[in-house]
């Protein structure tokens, strides 16, 4: 028996190809109830607008005057199934967890009250609750973007405008102002990132929408740069780090974190072997070591760098002072 949306879909679908359907040929069709034809049709005229009328001439339902006319009437939403619906209540569950102050919640709100319309009442409503209930995204280190500044840069990049900021350069702790040109928005590990065209330092920079203190719109038009430079200049390192000459590292995970590590992607052209003592050796591209150290040093014992060697002193250095906190 098809679902509820599937069923209103198959009903407007049958009315459409034949003109007129009789109530037993819908019965038949759909293979329901009488009381379920009866109530999808009026949920169909009533909810969704459905221009359909019974004609008695004929003892069959068919659209109204101005359909048959060459009038056009669509069931929005309708060429969604219903496991489609409940993937985007999922998907609509796994945005919100990356909005922390709610501005991509509420612009999504409109379509989410549509999507519980479109399941309807009873098991469909009820289902879709309990799908609600049951995903949990988990999001640690988030640095939450305040909504006024994520809204602004969104803006500009979708209507190609400059932007005028004053950012905050954590690493030197100095505030700076610049105009520039956004070209693409990155979400990375819990948070925020724009790549845009400096117009001060001439040159493709990625910020982190936290770091901005200042955003207002200018009327110049953006700079517009081909996607592919973007990615080309912006994807080639590891993390988020982006610019530099880039080097290849190698690590050597052993035999128990093999069996994770085989099935991670720690960069999209990444490369691995198994070795001959059951570890794994991963090697990826980088430009900047900060980062991957980091990612290595949460690795533990479990992983050794084996090149190049100043990521191997890189990560000497970290573990050297982590062991000076405490001691002999």
């Amino acid at each position: 028996m098809a679902n509820n949306t599937e069923r209103l879909y198959r009903i407007e679908a049958l009315i459409r190809a034949r003109g007129c359907v009789s109530f037993a040929t819908l019965l038949e069709e759909l293979e329901v109830s009488r009381a379920t034809l009866k109530r999808d049709l009026e949920y169909l005229r009533s909810r969704m607008g459905a221009p359909i009328e019974y004609d008695r001439e004929s003892n069959g339902y068919r659209f109204g005057a101005d359909v048959q006319a060459g009038g056009r009437h669509e069931l929005p939403g309708l060429w969604f199934s219903e496991a489609e619906l409940y993937s985007l209540l999922t998907a609509q569950q796994l945005l919100a967890s990356l909005d922390g102050d709610g501005l991509l919640s509420r612009h999504l709100q409109p379509l989410l009250d549509r999507i519980r319309q479109l399941l309807g009442h009873g098991d469909g409503a009820d289902a879709a609750e309990r799908l609600s209930s049951r995903i949990r995204v988990v999001t640690a280190w988030r640095r939450p973007v305040p909504s006024r500044f994520f809204e602004r840069v969104a803006n500009a990049l979708l209507q190609r405008q400059r932007l005028h900021l004053r950012y905050l350069t954590r690493a030197r702790g100095d505030v700076s102002e610049r105009d520039i040109s956004p070209q693409r928005l990155v979400h990375y590990r819990n948070t925020w990132y724009l790549d845009a065209w400096c117009h001060r330092s001439d040159a493709l920079r990625r910020f982190a929408l936290d770091a901005i203190e200042a955003a207002e719109p200018l009327e110049a038009a953006a700079k517009e740069l081909p996607m592919a430079q973007v990615q080309a200049e912006m994807d080639a390192g590891y993390g988020i780090y982006a610019g530099g000459r880039r080097q290849w590292a190698t690590l050597h995970f052993d035999a128990t974190a093999a069996r994770w590590a085989s099935r991670e992607e720690w960069h999209p052209q990444q490369q691995g072997r198994w070795l001959a003592d059951g570890g794994y050796e991963l090697r990826l591209p980088y430009v900047d070591a900060t980062e991957l150290v980091m990612d290595v040093l949460r690795q533990g014992e479990q992983v050794r760098v084996v090149g190049p060697a100043s990521l191997v002193q890189a990560v000497k250095v970290r573990l050297r002072r982590a062991a000076e906190l405490y001691g002999d």
